[in-house]
């Protein structure tokens, strides 16, 4: 796992401040805020999104989630949804958007227009497209700018991605978290219920965790010392995907779920049940407390 960090050349934008903005048909995006600050960094953030997931698996209250949704992206940045979903983070230099299958968009393929509207309701960017030629012009913001020359050796919709126009739909990216956190469980219920259940059931966990993953992200080879794979991430979402995929089947130290907070955490242990031993303890003390009044009664 820690080469696959390592190996990693990819790096993503997060702003200092994120806002939920509702366009004219009441749909809510998160996008950043007026006047916010982006920061390059280099993200390792899969705990933390399965954590936020977990929030809506146990049934928490909307305003909860919430608060973790804004929190994530304003730590991490948001999730490169427009990058992540098309055949190609490419798709600039095609004549059209073309889509693989996802939760989102049901069509096969787009007018790139269309699809750029989808994570700019707000404020349209100055992108000229004619045929696979297209032109986008920045200026008038100095930040802006800079960032845009950062990235000027990668695909042109990811640099669009970064800049403080771009919004994604706050219901795509908590279906997002949602879906990972479904994953995680599903993988975890398999093992632990196995013998419990027919071999129906063992088929319809099989089929669910078949559905995971879908898109890879693309590779290059330098000769280092010796051959060595550098992995690009075109979204922050396949990158979380792919390092997510490495621990789910990692079996030195295993993603488990807390069995007092119900937190995700990596263990040490193939039978760890707690993440500290605070949970540990706490959930001791309830069990004994209710075996007290069970008695009593």
């Amino acid at each position: 796992m820690k080469n696959l960090f390592e190996q990693s050349r990819s790096h993503w934008v997060r702003y200092d401040r994120y806002e939920l903005k509702t366009d004219a048909d009441g749909k809510r995006y998160i996008t950043p805020g007026k006047n916010a600050k982006p920061d390059i960094y280099a993200p390792g953030i899969v705990l933390d999104a399965l954590n936020v997931g977990m929030l809506m698996m146990n049934r928490s209250p909307e305003e909860e989630v919430q608060k973790a949704i804004l929190e994530f992206v304003t730590h991490y940045g948001l999730l490169g949804l427009m990058t992540a979903l098309p055949t190609t983070p490419s798709f600039m230099d095609y004549e059209a958007v073309y889509l693989p299958k996802n939760h989102f968009i049901k069509a096969e393929s787009m007018e790139t227009e269309d699809y750029l509207a989808l994570f700019y309701p707000f404020d349209q960017l100055d992108v000229v497209k004619q045929g696979v030629e297209s032109r986008w012009s920045v200026s008038g913001d100095n930040m802006m700018m800079a960032l845009t020359m950062t990235f000027i050796n990668e695909p042109m919709a990811k640099t669009m991605s970064f800049q403080r126009e771009y919004a994604e739909a706050y219901d795509w990216v908590a279906q997002q978290f949602k879906d990972w956190a479904f994953t995680l469980t599903t993988s975890i219920l398999y093992y632990n219920d196995y013998d419990l259940i027919d071999e129906d059931t063992r088929n319809l966990y099989r089929k669910g965790m078949a559905a995971f993953g879908g898109i890879a992200p693309s590779y290059h080879i330098e000769l280092l010392d010796k051959p060595t794979i550098y992995w690009d991430f075109h979204s922050l979402l396949l990158g979380i995907q792919m390092m997510f995929s490495f621990l789910l089947v990692d079996g030195e130290k295993p993603l488990r779920l807390c069995k007092h907070c119900q937190k995700v955490f990596l263990s040490s242990r193939s039978n760890s049940a707690f993440c500290s031993p605070r949970c540990k303890n706490q959930y001791n003390v309830y069990k004994s407390r209710g075996k007290k009044s069970s008695e009593e009664d």
